[in-house]
């Protein structure tokens, strides 16, 4: 093979390699010897980039650090970027860092996860977990009524409670617990202690958003699908403050639900009581008018005594119409004068004043007279009025004890399942499964950069 041939070749295995493979001398070496038995050319050409780089290790800082003749004649400025470029160039041919160029993955994944171990294993500071477990319940309102006012009211309905739930993990999670942990037990003080570590604790001057998610970190709240229990994990630095923490916000979430529940109940209840004022109002004015106009008139029952009257009044009207033509006979046989006329006459006129008289009854104030007729449509339209007011009573009085009972099931209690726990062992952090994950993902991190950059050769 001619030395051109050689070259080529000894470009071709160039290609192939990384850069900090070609400029690594162990990994030269060991390539030499492998092509040595099918390519001893090759093999030796190998060996001589091999002796150029243990040339330029050896003299590499005596190249920087001599200067040409006319060194002396340069300017200081001159000087700072040769003095730089050796700097750089000692780094670069440290041996230590020639060693981490040969080999990536103890650069990239085995001293980090060495690091990462050293810190679980000696340096992060143990945290504590305090439990507590509570549900939501409403009192049974089935046991205080009978069944017809069950049924009315709609008990028995059966409630899931999911929302109940969710608002008591909402309310825990939110902003205004927060404010109330701060006053009740200055958790900022606690999770900024100067003995915790670096990368667990919280600075005192952070924003209050940042104290926030750092809070969202240390609580851990999740609800039972199937009993609607609540579940709540605290963490915290030391046993006595999880536990302190954990029965705070126990304590708190059972204020809230109860003063929205007493907030609501009360609110409807006002609500109905209004209404009921104003139609109990109504019903009043309209037995006070119908009273009036029985007074007015003198009529205990208008309709009763209207019938009477008319009767009394047909009577009366009657008799005249006798007498009238009882007269008209006697005067075609008698004289004016005659006793019996007289009589007749004097009888007319008594029937004809007492019929006057029980029309009278029947005037208003102003001595008009009116039909009894027209006494009874006012009557009756009173009446009506008075007969709608008090249906409307009835339901209000209804609907006003259906809400009292509805407010006394709107009343909800927070049950403690499990009052909160003193931890005796620190749960977190978990040295070994964190170890394990960081090693796990920073091998993966490093096998996919692997490929990339293959690929990016290969396409080149």
């Amino acid at each position: 093979m001619t030395t051109q041939t050689v070259e080529q070749r000894f470009q071709a295995l160039r290609q192939t390699l990384t850069p900090a493979e070609f400029t690594c001398i162990e990994f030269l070496i060991a390539k030499a010897e492998q092509v040595e038995a099918e390519d001893p050319e090759l093999s030796a050409r190998i060996l001589v980039r091999v002796a150029n780089l243990k040339k330029q290790l050896m003299s590499g800082e005596e190249q920087v650090a001599s200067s040409k003749p006319n060194a002396e004649n340069q300017n200081k400025e001159e000087q700072k970027p040769n003095n730089m470029f050796s700097e750089l160039l000692s780094i670069f041919n440290f041996p230590l860092f020639n060693f981490f160029t040969c080999n990536p993955f103890i650069a990239l994944v085995v001293i980090p996860t060495l690091i990462f171990t050293l810190y679980q294993s000696f340096w992060a500071s143990e945290r504590y977990v305090s439990r507590a477990q509570v549900i939501v319940q409403q009192p049974d309102g089935m046991a205080t009524m009978d069944a017809s006012m069950a049924v009315l009211t709609g008990l028995g309905v059966s409630n899931t409670g999911v929302a109940d739930t969710e608002l008591v993990k909402a309310y825990i999670l939110s902003n205004d617990m927060l404010k109330y942990l701060e006053e009740k037990l200055d958790i900022v003080s606690h999770f900024s202690q100067s003995n915790i570590d670096w990368f667990s604790r919280i600075d005192e001057q952070e924003s209050w958003e940042t104290v926030y998610e750092y809070y969202l970190n240390r609580l851990d709240i999740y609800i039972d699908s199937n009993s609607n229990i609540v579940h709540v994990e605290t963490q915290a630095f030391d046993p006595e403050f999880a536990n302190r923490l954990t029965q705070t916000i126990v304590e708190r979430s059972e204020w809230y639900i109860n003063s929205i529940g007493h907030q609501l109940a009360n609110e409807q209840l006002a609500f109905i009581q209004k209404e009921h004022a104003n139609i109990e109002h109504k019903l009043q004015q309209a037995q006070t008018k119908l009273l009036r106009f029985q007074q007015q008139y003198n009529l205990l029952d208008p309709t009763a005594e209207g019938a009477a009257m008319q009767q009394i009044t047909y009577g009366l009207e009657e008799q005249i119409s006798a007498k009238e033509a009882e007269l008209k006979s006697l005067t075609a046989m008698m004289s004016s004068s005659a006793p019996q006329v007289v009589t007749v006459k004097n009888t007319l006129a008594a029937l004809q004043s007492q019929l006057n008289k029980e029309r009278a009854k029947l005037s208003d104030t102003k001595n008009s007279t009116i039909s009894v007729s027209e006494i009874l449509n006012q009557y009756t339209d009173l009446k009506v009025k008075m007969e709608l007011a008090l249906q409307a009573y009835t339901s209000s009085q209804i609907s006003l004890e259906k809400s009292r009972i509805e407010a006394y099931r709107q009343l909800k209690y927070l049950i403690v399942v499990e009052a909160a726990t003193k931890p005796h062992d620190a749960k977190y952090p978990d040295v070994f499964y964190n170890i394990t994950l960081f090693g796990v993902l920073a091998t993966m991190l490093f096998v996919i950069g692997r490929i990339v950059l293959l690929t990016i050769q290969e396409l080149k």
